[in-house]
């Protein structure tokens, strides 16, 4: 199956039905690592250029390939320590960082959350301790300024966004590894996001737009997803991609080749669950829904999911359900993303 964005080649799932040739095409894209990425810090799908997406995805395949074959891959880390620096808790995140960062030679350091990220001391003199200590940070905190702030008062220091209020980077190249996987060629493809216009939205759309996918966001009204996304998306697109808006569900599913969903309400929209859920019932993803964009279409979801409320239990566990696929490639694209920022 073809990596996305790629072209003239293909990777299947499993490094065991590899053919010489494509482990010859794998290696030579992964040894764009060698390069490293041209930002020192990973905040959002677009400090990525088009050539280094689609080197850390061809290099997230390899990884994932030497993996289940029990290879080594690449230590760049070898001697090196990282720190996870998190505000808000996490499974997925936190577990395959950690795994990653231990695959690649490195150690990590996991501070607890009370003196992290600036409830003593300020957010900048956090990061400039740490500077003086660890390569790298990974951060999943709220405000995207407070991620920018800490990765400018560290020059010496990695910074890797591993989840804000405004983009989920991280998930997004996994989620684009998974259609990938799914779908070969993402060119010309549509992926819907229903319900709100927020973090995994956002970083969904960028990474998906430069590989040249049609995304459809359909969501309540006031709930949408911010115009300046909508320009950003439309300036960094390839081969045709673009982001298109709804508020109507079932048009933005029809003919879509995945169906993608999020909690109503994300982690410090608390107070706001109830009401959210009145205003996004009718952006359900459920079988009706399913129906509607075809027998075909795969169903993702960032997780954790909220069984009953954003999606059904028929949906979640349904042949087209590829969830947990995206939750295993957080490792191997998130492994991909620290090789090429520490090469």
């Amino acid at each position: 199956m073809k990596v996305p964005g790629f072209q003239g080649s293909t990777v299947p799932k499993t490094a065991d039905s590899q053919t010489p040739r494509v482990r010859a095409f794998s290696r030579a894209k992964a040894r764009g690592v060698a390069r490293g990425l041209r930002s020192k810090d990973f905040l959002s799908v677009l400090d990525l250029s088009h050539e280094e997406l689609d080197d850390t995805l061809a290099l997230a395949a390899e990884m994932k390939a030497d993996r289940k074959q029990g290879r080594t891959s690449l230590t760049p880390l070898a001697g090196r320590h990282v720190a996870l620096l998190f505000d808000k808790p996490s499974l997925r995140t936190k577990s395959t960082f950690t795994i990653a960062i231990r695959e690649l030679g490195g150690d990590v350091i996991d501070p607890a959350a009370e003196v992290a990220l600036g409830s003593r001391e300020t957010v900048t003199d956090v990061a400039r301790n740490l500077e003086r200590w660890v390569s790298g940070a990974v951060v999943r905190t709220f405000a995207q300024s407070r991620l920018v702030a800490f990765a400018a008062a560290a020059p010496g220091l990695r910074v890797v966004n591993a989840l804000t209020d405004e983009e989920h980077p991280c998930q997004a190249v996994a989620d684009v590894l998974t259609l990938g996987e799914h779908l070969g060629d993402l060119r010309g493809r549509t992926v819907t996001f229903v319900g709100d216009g927020n973090n995994v939205a956002v970083s969904l759309a960028h990474a998906a737009v430069m590989l040249g996918m049609r995304v459809r966001v359909a969501s309540p009204k006031g709930y949408e997803l911010p115009k300046m996304i909508i320009a950003e998306c439309a300036r960094v697109a390839r081969w045709g991609g673009l982001v298109e808006v709804t508020n109507d569900p079932i048009a933005g599913v029809e003919g879509a080749d995945a169906v993608y969903t999020d909690v109503w309400a994300s982690m410090g929209q608390e107070e706001q669950a109830d009401a959210r859920e009145e205003i996004f019932a009718a952006f359900q993803v459920n079988e009706p829904l399913m129906d509607a964009a075809g027998p075909d279409a795969l169903f993702m979801h960032c997780l954790p999911a909220h069984r009953g409320h954003e999606v059904t239990d028929a949906v979640m566990d349904s042949p087209q359900s590829v969830v947990f696929d995206q939750s295993e490639n957080r490792l191997h694209a998130q492994k991909a993303l620290l090789a090429k920022l520490f090469a």
